[in-house]
């Protein structure tokens, strides 16, 4: 974009800190400007010429908005999360979005550790009442760190840090994250467990996942029935991760001892929120990454992403667009959102700990395409595990982090009636899981095996995938029971080695089961395992 004489235009409508883009003032082919917080009218007009746009969270960059801004060509986020921002509607027009993954994470570690440390000493009560005139410290009697085990839901980069942070108390450490080995835990001084022993073993449990279908109300009514007398809980990931009125609940009937929370499904919080009334329970306003230095770090990293984006047209780190050579991404095609959504399938379809992920190439690829695809389709099989902190840049990196080995294999031959086939294996400790694709012809991509099952699914919507025993009555009992569930089936797809043997069905469907229902359909005569994917 230097190359350009005209100034490449930024716009700011949330509060980031001015100082970490003082770097942009400075820069002579910079134009900088601010509108905070501004009125639709206003925003339509700021928008006119914008090259780069910096939002927080309050700003919400639709469709629509990202269609009339027709100069725009960046997009950056202060912070982790881009639930605010519509990627389909930036890829589609080639914009390129960023955010600041790693700025955040001490600050977020920090903040759940006052919370715990605050729930265990009744902090915020405690001065409430003193500065009220009360002097009660018989009604504050707390509990110590040492010695209480702490269950980190998500080992991921700030669960990790608060472990730490922990181990320094004398805490003993419990981890539960699908996606990490035990090995890999232990190496931490973690002791894994499934989600189940760890909410009965704790003695606090902090939730450090990212949102989605698989996370959404992990901490339930029945969850919080069998946790251990006593649990106190702390959430600065996301407000989705825990069922507020069954919490709310819990706590008003000393199901468990206390809650923190920085997070919650609608914020602000709103005046009706059951868990205004609940007893134990800290409210902090989404404060995660409000400190100086985190405020400091994430706006010099944006800053840094717009310096990149003028000086060499592209953005490295961008979530949804890579950062290799042009000619090579315009002749993969749709090659490239088909890897990363093989990707995103695969892990979604995992159970246990990862150690392994190999891209396997068949058929008529070239070497200068197969790097691309490979970071694409390891990209798409990191986001559902780890949230927006991924981008095509990082994803190597955050796999060899995560211990993680990733590998490549090619064969001239595909053997499947296609020029080529593109399968991704992820190696767990429960054993391989595979899933293979190509692109049949334009706007023709497809999923074509599971494992060593034939299949002929489009890689979109939302599926749920069933491993079964081939056998009458199997698939009626599914859609018997779908269709008593208020689920439609938009689409069905089956395959099977040999009669009455191993088999898979996909149903692409328009509404997402409940957690009742999928776990109803693993009961079902026949039924091996459930799986639900989004793509």
């Amino acid at each position: 974009m230097s190359s350009h004489a005209a100034k490449l235009r930024v716009l700011v409508t949330d509060k980031i800190d001015a100082e970490g883009l003082k770097p942009l003032e400075a820069h002579p082919g910079i134009d900088l400007r601010y509108e905070i917080a501004p009125k639709p009218e206003v925003l339509e007009k700021a928008l006119v010429g914008v090259g780069a746009w910096l939002v927080r969270s309050e700003t919400k960059i639709t469709a629509d908005w990202i269609g009339k801004a027709v100069d725009l060509r960046l997009i950056g986020r202060a912070g982790v999360g881009v639930d605010n921002i519509d990627l389909s509607a930036a890829t589609r027009r080639g914009i390129a979005v960023v955010n600041a993954p790693a700025a955040n994470t001490l600050a977020a570690a920090e903040h759940a550790v006052a919370l715990m440390l605050s729930l265990a000493r009744h902090v915020p009560q405690a001065d409430a009442s003193t500065k009220a005139g009360k002097w009660e410290r018989g009604k504050f009697m707390g509990v110590e760190l040492f010695g209480k085990t702490l269950g980190v839901v998500g080992l991921g980069r700030i669960g990790r840090e608060v472990a730490k942070r922990a181990q320094s108390f004398g805490m003993r450490i419990a981890g539960f994250d699908p996606f990490v080995t035990d090995a890999q835990a232990r190496e931490m001084g973690i002791e894994p467990m499934t989600m189940l022993d760890l909410l009965a073993r704790a003695d606090f449990v902090t939730l450090h996942v990212p949102g989605g279908e698989k996370t959404k109300h992990m901490i339930s009514g029945p969850a919080l029935a069998k946790a251990k007398k006593g649990l106190r809980l702390i959430n600065c990931a996301r407000g989705e991760l825990v069922d507020e009125a069954a919490l709310a609940a819990a706590l008003k009937d000393g199901v468990i001892a206390g809650a923190a929370l920085d997070v919650f499904s609608a914020e602000p919080l709103p005046a009706d929120s059951p868990l205004r009334g609940a007893p134990n329970l800290i409210l902090t306003p989404h404060l995660g990454a409000s400190t100086q230095e985190a405020q400091s770090r994430v706006a010099t990293e944006l800053a840094q992403a717009v310096l990149d984006f003028h000086d060499k047209g592209i953005a490295p780190n961008a979530l949804n667009l890579p950062g290799f050579d042009p000619d090579t991404l315009a002749a993969l095609g749709e090659w490239l959102p088909l890897a990363e959504s093989l990707g995103r399938f695969l892990a979604q379809m995992l159970e246990g700990g990862v150690g392994e992920f190999t891209c396997s190439f068949e058929g008529e690829f070239k070497a200068t395409e197969r790097r691309p695809l490979s970071v694409a389709a390891l990209k798409g099989f990191l986001t559902p595990i780890l949230g927006p902190a991924v981008s095509w840049i990082s994803a190597p990196a955050v796999a060899t982090d995560r211990g993680i080995r990733v590998g490549e294999t090619v064969d001239p031959r595909c053997g499947e009636g296609v020029r080529r086939l593109l399968t991704l294996t992820a190696v767990t400790d429960k054993g391989p899981v595979s899933a293979s694709g190509t692109v049949l012809a334009p706007g023709e991509p497809r999923i074509l095996k599971l494992g060593a099952l034939r299949v002929d699914v489009r890689p979109l919507g939302k599926m749920i995938v069933i491993a079964n025993t081939d056998a009458p009555g199997v698939i009626g009992r599914v859609g018997t029971l779908l269709g008593k569930s208020g689920v439609n089936i938009a689409d069905m797809r089956v395959g099977r080695r040999t009669a009455h043997g191993e088999a898979v069905m996909v149903l692409t469907v328009d509404d997402a089961p409940s957690p009742s229902t999928r776990a109803e359909l693993s009961r079902l005569e026949g039924i091996r395992r459930v799986h639900w994917v989004e793509l």
